[in-house]
């Protein structure tokens, strides 16, 4: 193994909350990311470069904790269920207030709670139509009525989409909110401009003592991978995201820079698009996932950190399957199911986020062992946020791209990922449905029992795996990259940057 600056962020907060003050925030953290925000209203969001700013400045019932293994409290200081599962009772902590400092009351948490539900457009409105009733004794009580049993419930409330908005700003001016949102996280939102940078200034009305313990973060939009090293050696930022794994050792080796290889929930994949003939076709898809090494794929691209994908599940998560079988490298399987298939001179379009060095080179693979086929792959770049809409409005075959878990309950990537019912994210955009799957994905989503659960999501992960729901390509962990005089940079498995515990230390 080549020698590298592993940060390994302990699970327990390094030191009290309380005894923390406002003295230590101080400074601004420049951080550089490849992908520009799309929407600041968080029940439009799917795309990690909103959800991972709107983190910053906004908060939830519940969050997940530091090392993503369970749920604490965030905005409620308590919660109870009942006995048969089906009513949540949640008392709010005293004198919570927004970043404007407007009062924070349960009418707020049932207006953002019902306005995801409902609201036109909401991404994920389809998890939490389970929600029958949301009752507000008074200020501080949150009760909800479900419809049935639903086991991921409180790990959903957990999601960024959950965030707890003011009624009265989102009702006033709803475009003047969701250009400029308020919320109650650790941060506020101060500027944005699009296509350069989003500013973050601390919230001095944040519930936790003493954080966050910076006064300004800075989001650049930097999309080349090579720019954003050379700002970051150079001083002009003080931290980067998505570090190419092929500049890894090099920025472990440069003084004055760490790299942070945070455990994580990603996996990367190729998406297929189900609706474009013959990808409809299973024998055509299985074709695919024959003809491409994966193998050969991880071991030019990842340079040895990432490990084959053989479920939707990321490595370790709750409900993975490890034995779940992984399609294998046959070119002649490969070619006898074209055959089959009677998929002659197939042409496809491989859509890749430009300014990705380790999608180009994917893309790049892909090309020349499907090339061998008789495939012919057309590689077509576009700039992320442009790419994200052609892929969302079903304009392309084949396109690289990742997740990384949002909640720790399986049940919101698979209803993303695999539920074709949804019209509103269409099986994450690949149009893939199976009846099956969709049955098995209810199911699971009422079993109390937890060994069924699990039989269930080994069921799910075990058709999607035959029908190639997409390709799956790799896990790995995040690759991040501060100087060094930045402390406690850390991203938690589900991807949220713990801002508000990181400082400058100069």
């Amino acid at each position: 193994m080549i020698g590298r600056t592993v940060r390994r962020v302990g699970l327990a907060l390094l030191t009290s909350a309380a005894t923390w003050t406002a003295a230590w925030a101080e400074g601004t953290l420049k951080i550089g990311r490849d992908q520009d925000s799309v929407y600041m209203d968080p029940i439009l969001v799917s795309q990690n470069a909103d959800v991972w700013v709107l983190n910053n400045i906004n908060a939830l019932l519940v969050r997940n904790t530091r090392d993503a293994t369970g749920v604490e409290p965030d905005l409620a200081q308590s919660w109870t269920i009942s006995e048969d599962g089906k009513t949540y009772t949640f008392t709010l902590r005293e004198n919570l207030l927004f970043s404007d400092g407007s009062p924070l009351k349960a009418s707020d948490v049932k207006f953002s709670i019902e306005r995801l539900r409902d609201g036109e457009g909401s991404v994920f409105g389809s998890m939490f139509t389970v929600i029958d009733a949301i009752e507000i004794p008074d200020d501080r009580t949150v009760v909800f009525q479900l419809k049935e049993r639903n086991e991921p419930f409180l790990t959903v409330l957990a999601l960024f989409a959950a965030a707890i908005l003011p009624e009265a700003a989102v009702t006033a001016d709803y475009d003047s909110f969701s250009a400029m949102p308020i919320g109650a996280g650790a941060f506020r939102l101060v500027e944005w401009r699009r296509g350069d940078r989003i500013v973050l200034e601390r919230n001095p009305h944040y519930w936790e003592p003493g954080l966050p313990k910076l006064d300004r973060v800075e989001w650049h939009y930097i999309p080349n991978d090579n720019t954003r090293i050379l700002q970051l050696q150079a001083g002009e930022l003080d931290a980067m995201i998505f570090v190419p794994f092929n500049r890894i050792a090099e920025l472990d080796a440069a003084e004055g820079i760490e790299v942070h290889l945070d455990p994580s929930s990603r996996m990367d994949h190729i998406l297929i698009n189900h609706a474009r003939p013959p990808l409809d076709d299973v024998r055509v898809r299985r074709a695919l996932a024959k003809g491409i090494d994966v193998d050969a794929i991880i071991q030019a691209v990842t340079f040895g950190y990432g490990t084959p994908a053989n479920s939707y599940i990321p490595a370790g998560g709750m409900f993975y399957n490890p034995d779940n079988p992984r399609w294998t490298h046959d070119p002649e399987g490969a070619k006898a199911l074209l055959s089959e298939a009677g998929a002659s001179d197939l042409s496809l379009k491989f859509l890749v986020q430009a300014g990705d060095a380790n999608y180009e080179q994917v893309a790049v693979l892909v090309q020349d062992q499907l090339g061998r086929l008789g495939i012919k792959v057309a590689i077509e770049k576009q700039e992320t946020g442009q790419a994200w809409d052609t892929i969302v409005e079903g304009d392309y075959d084949l396109n690289t791209n990742y997740w990384t878990n949002d909640v720790i309950d399986p049940d919101q990537k698979t209803g993303f990922v695999l539920y074709g019912d949804d019209p509103d994210v269409l099986s994450y955009y690949t149009r893939y449905n199976n009846p099956k799957v969709n049955e098995l994905i209810l199911q699971a989503r009422i079993e109390p029992d937890q060994d069924k659960r699990r039989a269930l999501y080994y069921e799910i992960q075990r058709i999607a795996q035959e029908d190639v729901n997409w390709l799956g390509l790799y896990y790995s962990p995040f690759r991040n990259a501060s100087r060094s005089y930045v402390k406690n940079f850390f991203q938690n498995p589900m991807g949220r940057f713990m801002l508000e515990t990181t400082s400058i230390e100069k």
